[in-house]
């Protein structure tokens, strides 16, 4: 309850401000006759508007204190100095300059709250040495005392409540910054993870669609003259059909609901090259595999960045380098590195592009995700060479490897 309460005066500081200057003013108007009734001893009497005028020009301007805090404490000290030079007694309506000074020291910079604190300071000097010094032969300024502290109070309040407003908004800002900053890691997460999926269908697409272009092409022509070597292209149809369509279903499970149940297969690794190999080779592309070094256990991603680098090389060799070409994967198993090496000897230079391939854009960025780098080119004795270099450690930091 409370809370709402507050949270509804925050909304509402307008309203906040003319409640707490009605109390003052109802004050000062209850006690107009101590001021102009010219029968109390002690006090200098004054006209009834005139003294009027002063709860007005002390009180009114308090409805915009927290808009013009400055401006509202110049207004009321000017009306404060103004009865004091006519010798007329402080009344109710000066507490608020003690409330201004609060509100210069909670809205204003420093400077500003300090020069409001000597002000006021220099406000209550003159009152205690007229009101209370000069009546008495004895010069008591022990009064000046309680008004010094409490002068010194309000203002290191306003200080202190200033410092947690600009505290709380510095952290309301770093929160704000770290959500935009979240937003946008979140966009640039999305675009890595829509580019990623590019890169897979790329190679899922590629792949499949060629050695099925292949194979019809192969079971059309041989329909007739052989149907046996026709019904197995047929079948080697059918099952890159169906593998290009799990492997798509599984790249594209993750744009599903978390609430959408379904399986999917494992990524594909080096285990799977020997399969790779075996449908380039039934699509019509002669393809050794020949492995060296000592296998090791890789990554899972690590593994799967192999198969489409062979996978996509291989592809572009069935692509370019024409009928009669022969290919041969190399896998080497180093110290802190694997390479794979991919020989045609096809086309090479001669062959042609339409350009409009990513392919091995998308071998150097996933190299590249390692530390790894991808060489491709003709090779010199005729044909095409792929090269792609993956370590297989993590690399230290900068300033490590400095310090070594």
């Amino acid at each position: 309850m409370f809370a709402r309460l507050f949270a509804w005066l925050r909304r509402h500081p307008r309203l906040v401000d003319i409640v707490w200057a009605l109390p003052i003013t109802a004050l000062s108007l209850a006690v107009t006759s101590n001021y102009t009734n010219s029968d109390i001893v002690g006090r200098r009497p004054i006209p009834e508007l005139a003294y009027l005028a002063i709860v007005v020009g002390m009180c009114v301007p308090m409805i915009w204190r927290r808009r013009w805090p400055r401006a509202v404490f110049a207004i009321v000290s000017i009306v404060a100095a103004v009865h004091w030079a006519f010798n007329v007694e402080a009344g109710p309506a000066d507490g608020n300059v003690f409330v201004m000074l609060y509100a210069v020291a909670t809205g204003c910079r420093f400077r500003w709250s300090l020069a409001a604190a000597l002000v006021t300071e220099f406000g209550s000097v003159i009152a205690v040495w007229r009101w209370w010094v000069l009546p008495n032969s004895s010069m008591n300024w022990n009064n000046l005392i309680p008004f010094t502290v409490f002068t010194a109070a309000v203002w290191i309040g306003g200080l202190y409540v200033n410092t947690r407003r600009k505290y709380t908004a510095e952290l309301e800002e770093r929160a704000r910054r770290l959500e935009r900053e979240r937003d946008a890691h979140a966009q640039v997460a999305a675009a890595a993870e829509r580019a990623r999926i590019a890169r897979e269908m790329h190679d899922v697409i590629a792949h499949s669609v060629s050695v099925i272009v292949v194979q019809a092409d192969g079971a059309s022509y041989m329909v007739d003259i052989d149907p046996a070597r026709a019904k197995r292209a047929m079948e080697t149809i059918g099952a890159t059909g169906r593998q290009a369509l799990t492997e798509m279903r599984r790249m594209l499970g993750v744009l599903r609901e978390e609430d959408d149940a379904g399986s999917y297969a494992p990524q594909p690794g080096i285990e799977q090259l020997s399969e790779l190999v075996g449908q380039i080779r039934s699509a019509g592309l002669p393809v050794g595999l020949t492995v060296q070094g000592v296998p090791s256990e890789l990554p899972t991603a690590l593994q799967l960045t192999v198969y489409r680098i062979v996978q996509e090389a291989l592809t572009n060799t069935r692509k370019h380098a024409g009928p009669a070409a022969t290919a041969e994967v190399n896998l080497h198993y180093g110290d802190d590195a694997v390479e794979i090496r991919i020989r045609d000897d096809g086309r090479g230079a001669a062959a042609l592009s339409d350009g409009k391939g990513h392919g091995l854009v998308g071998m150097n960025e996933r190299a590249a995700l390692y530390g790894g780098s991808v060489r491709s080119g003709p090779r010199s004795g005729g044909g095409w060479e792929v090269f792609a270099h993956l370590p297989v450690t993590e690399p230290r930091p900068r300033a490590e490897a400095n310090a070594a």
